[in-house]
């Protein structure tokens, strides 16, 4: 300031020479003699000048007509996110992301503004717009080269929760491989998932294990890796895995289903009969719990279904029949309670079951099986060779069809 001071006070002294030496030259030297001017240069002669842009005809007018200009937004400075941090930790969080979006209205190149924002929407699950401030700071941060590990990881799990897996693998890999920190379990599940979600499933399952390594009680992961198993048909991964997720998390009713479903598959499968009754137990076990915490038609058919495999035809009958109270209920419960009703030789409760079942899913060859035996059984030999007859129209490889057709044959009157 002292030298800009200086250098103007030095500029007007020169100016007042310059001046002073040139009006001693002109009292020293000659005069020049200046020719009379033309007629067309003079004044007077010259056209009109045209008004400038500002002149008005009124002459009460404004010189300058003003109009009113949005404000100018600062896109330099920072504003004050100080009250909006202290509404985040206060969980107040539309109120902090309402204050947060203000400043960053105000000042756009506010990466603090951004990022408060960002979590405040992240906590009201509006994951969305999270991604898209946090993706804002995180640039800002970037540009100023002040990346914030938080940032990141937050960013990494608003793309997660709104299904943007490819674009949160990245981020997930740089918040889960930092040096000299140990990897944070639900990081580590963000990326495992991502990993599953993208289709690398190989990755997925080794990350999957690092988080139950370091968080044995990891449901979720526990589940996942129960399902992959069933895809490359270990079914006895998949139970070890389904076993560990329900004992941690015994309302998870995806892993009870899961778990049911395995079960009834092993048992089928299975040559030795000791080993299969006790899968079909054991899903009557795993039905219990998943119709502790789901009492749909899905839940309670699968459970009816483990019930008929451990030869409960009783408590079957009574699942199925709360199954097939709505108005949707599918041909696969009204089947599988005319199956439970039959083998407890109640044929007329099991004849209704198995009609509604062929009204439903006509080309289900498995219910005029079981629909031509009961009315053979209640001797409605007609009924039953039409059944019979049904049957193998549909599966004319099926040979039990054709020996219960000649079977029934000469009583079908």
């Amino acid at each position: 300031m002292i030298n800009r001071s200086f250098q103007l006070a030095l500029l007007i002294g020169t100016l007042i020479l310059l001046l002073f030496s040139a009006a001693s030259a002109q009292s020293s030297r000659p005069r020049r003699i200046r020719p009379a001017a033309k007629p067309a240069e003079e004044p007077l002669l010259r056209p009109e000048p045209k008004p400038s842009p500002t002149a008005r005809n009124n002459p009460n007018a404004p010189l300058i007509n003003v109009q009113p200009v949005k404000p100018v937004v600062n896109t330099s400075a920072t504003g004050d996110t100080s009250h909006a941090y202290q509404l985040l930790q206060q969980k107040q969080f539309a109120a902090a992301a309402k204050e947060a979006k203000d400043v960053a209205t105000n000042y756009p190149n506010d990466a603090e503004a951004w990022k408060i924002a960002g979590f405040a929407e992240l906590n009201l699950k509006q994951y969305t717009d999270a991604a898209a401030d946090l993706e804002k700071a995180i640039s800002l941060q970037r540009a100023a080269k002040q990346e914030d590990p938080n940032t990141v990881d937050a960013l990494a799990q608003a793309y997660v929760l709104s299904e943007k897996f490819e674009q949160a693998l990245p981020l997930l890999v740089t918040a889960t491989t930092r040096t000299g920190a140990q990897p944070d379990a639900s990081m580590l599940y963000y990326r495992a998932l991502s990993e599953y979600k993208t289709g690398n499933v190989a990755g997925a399952e080794r990350t999957f294990n690092s988080v139950v390594k370091l968080n044995p009680k990891d449901s979720l992961s526990l589940f996942y890796l129960g399902q992959m198993a069933v895809a490359r048909n270990d079914l006895d991964g998949a139970v070890a895995a389904l076993n560990r997720a329900t004992l941690n998390d015994s309302r998870m009713a995806s892993a009870w289903t899961l778990l049911t479903s395995v079960y009834l598959r092993r048992a089928a499968l299975s040559t030795d009969t000791a080993k299969a009754d006790a899968d079909y137990l054991n899903a009557v076990r795993a039905g219990e719990g998943l119709i502790k915490v789901r009492t749909d038609a899905e839940a309670l058919t699968l459970f009816g279904q483990a019930l008929i495999g451990s030869a409960q035809y009783a408590r079957a009958a009574a699942a199925l029949e709360r199954a097939v109270l709505g108005s949707e209920a599918k041909g696969v419960s009204f089947y599988l309670l005319g199956v439970a009703h039959s083998r407890a030789k109640n044929f007329p409760k099991a004849i209704t079951a198995l009609e509604s079942a062929a009204a439903k899913t006509p080309d289900d060859v498995n219910v005029y099986r079981e629909l031509g035996y009961a009315y053979e059984v209640s001797k409605q030999y007609a009924k039953a060779l039409a059944a019979y007859t049904k049957g193998s129209n549909l599966a004319p490889a099926e040979t039990d069809f054709k020996e219960s057709i000649e079977r029934v044959r000469p009583f079908a009157k």
